[in-house]
């Protein structure tokens, strides 16, 4: 019934009125109508030439469009070609929770040099963070630490500290968030980007979208698929619109196990001279569980004073480095006698990107609520994937959260332009492989899917795989892309 709606909508509205339609708010408020950027020079030392920045309004609440509004960073990068000038090219960050605007800083030098001049490159800080109006929960620092927002179990996989933590958060974010955390979906990430399209006068869009920003572009391309022109998804997840964020989390128990392996082979070397931390690639595993295990017992001094190192900081660490691929900082921080913390594990995250990440990822889907479930699944997970602990089916705040969404999860399908590169990593514990062959099957004929063989989160200019980076470029660049799905060696 839903599909024949959506076709019916598809053959009797007009171009504007479906985008509108298919984002589930009336049409007239997704048009930006007079909305006029007001660019201003923002350029960095260490970023492109001729950086500008400007600051868009959106409604605070998409179905009162003339209601109050939301101001948002942008930024820009004009083409330094212009005669080679196709089209715009929008960056999307992953998280939630990462503002998008130093990311065009940091990455904009080498995009200009791998697509010589074909795009002008923008981005869009989300709302409550950033340069863009700022949210927050008011939490305290102890809640915005990483190991504890991510819900590892205690010792023997008690969840009754995670529990209360969740709903501590959930509360502050109902009582203190205000409007704007309310306001925080991918839904209207999705809408704020399409305002942004119409702001800056162009009638399609690119993108390169990594991490959580391949869901906010897939869910773009599924909202406003004639505003697309060439878009690629650097490590997915699935798009499952029944869980979500919960989803992705629950994967990365099965991904870290996936990825593990590579860590292990690179501390059995014996070229790691004093960081070796095993004679054999297969002594690693059970070293590294004996040792979060004794650390859970007795935790290990730090120099950061009353932040010793647990099994489970031990555990967030692991999580941190195999999403990249240099290991040595965990090695020295096991081998250590009194480690120095990263600051992942040393430092509270600022209030407004915990308030960002929270608010979005509950406020995209409601999540189950029943304590006796998640221990059961806690239990059964620790045991089947003992390096993440059961953190990964645990109670986020999400499953106290006060709101209901305020949408209803789309689903990606395969209704739409084929004009989507994805490019994967065989072994990403953050967004896995087997995630991404959901999202894969989902798009069907619109995507292909280059698989890069190898570790690590991130792979489009930033993974050194020649063969993945020469895939991305020339789609981007000629509009060309492997007439099947292909593979590059690691």
């Amino acid at each position: 019934m839903r599909t024949l709606y959506r076709n019916a909508l598809l053959l009797t509205l007009s171009t504007a009125a479906i985008s509108a339609a298919l984002a589930g708010v009336p049409a007239q408020s997704v048009h930006a109508a007079g909305t006029a950027l007001d660019w201003k020079p923002c350029a960095q030392p260490d970023g492109p030439a001729g950086q500008e920045c400007a600051e868009l309004s959106v409604p605070l609440d998409y179905r009162e469009p003339d209601g109050k509004q939301v101001k948002l960073a942008v930024s820009r990068v004009r083409s330094d070609r212009p005669e080679a000038r196709r089209g715009t090219l929008i960056v999307i960050p992953g998280g939630p929770g990462s503002p998008a605007v130093p990311r065009l800083t940091a990455k904009g030098k080498k995009l200009q040099g791998e697509l010589k001049g074909a795009y002008d490159l923008v981005a869009l800080d989300p709302r409550g963070l950033g340069g863009s109006d700022k949210a927050g929960c008011g939490l305290a620092d102890e809640d915005r630490e990483m190991v504890n927002l991510r819900p590892w179990p205690g010792r023997n996989g008690d969840i009754s500290e995670n529990v209360a933590r969740g709903r501590r958060i959930a509360d502050a974010c109902a009582r203190d968030g205000g409007p704007l955390v309310r306001s925080m979906s991918t839904a209207n990430e999705v809408r704020d980007i399409e305002r942004f399209r119409q702001a800056l006068g162009e009638e399609k869009l690119s993108a390169f979208a990594t991490s959580y920003g391949t869901y906010v572009a897939a869910q773009f391309a599924q909202k406003f698929p004639e505003r697309t022109d060439r878009f690629v998804l650097d490590s997915n997840g699935d798009p499952d619109p029944s869980r979500v964020a919960r989803g992705w989390a629950a994967n990365m128990s099965r991904a870290m196990e996936d990825r593990f392996p590579d860590f292990a082979r690179w501390a059995a070397d014996p070229a790691r001279g004093e960081l070796r931390l095993a004679r054999r690639a297969e002594d690693v595993r059970p070293m590294f569980l004996a040792l979060a295990d004794r650390l859970d017992r007795h935790p290990r001094p730090t120099t950061t004073p009353g932040k010793p190192l647990t099994g489970n900081r031990l555990r967030q660490a692991l999580q941190q480095t195999l999403s990249g691929n240099d290991f040595t900082p965990l090695a020295t921080l096991i081998k250590a006698k009194k480690p120095a913390l990263p600051p992942h594990l040393a430092q509270p995250l600022p209030d407004e990107e915990v308030a960002v990440t929270i608010g979005t990822i509950c406020n995209d889907v409601r999540w189950p609520g029943s304590v006796r479930a998640y221990a059961r699944d806690v239990a059964a997970d620790r045991a089947r994937y003992p390096l993440t602990a059961g953190m990964p089916v645990g109670p986020f705040p999400c499953a106290f959260w006060k709101n209901a969404p305020a949408d209803e999860p789309a689903r990606v399908t395969a209704d739409g332009p084929s004009n989507i590169l994805m490019i994967q990593n065989l072994r990403d514990p953050s967004t896995p492989y087997f995630g991404a062959l959901k999202m894969r099957e989902a798009l069907g004929q619109r995507a292909r899917l280059v698989t890069v063989d190898r570790g690590g989160h991130g792979v489009y200019l930033g993974n050194g795989n020649a063969c993945g980076d020469a895939a991305v470029t020339g789609y981007l660049v000629t509009g060309k892309r492997p007439a099947a799905d292909a593979y590059c060696a690691g």
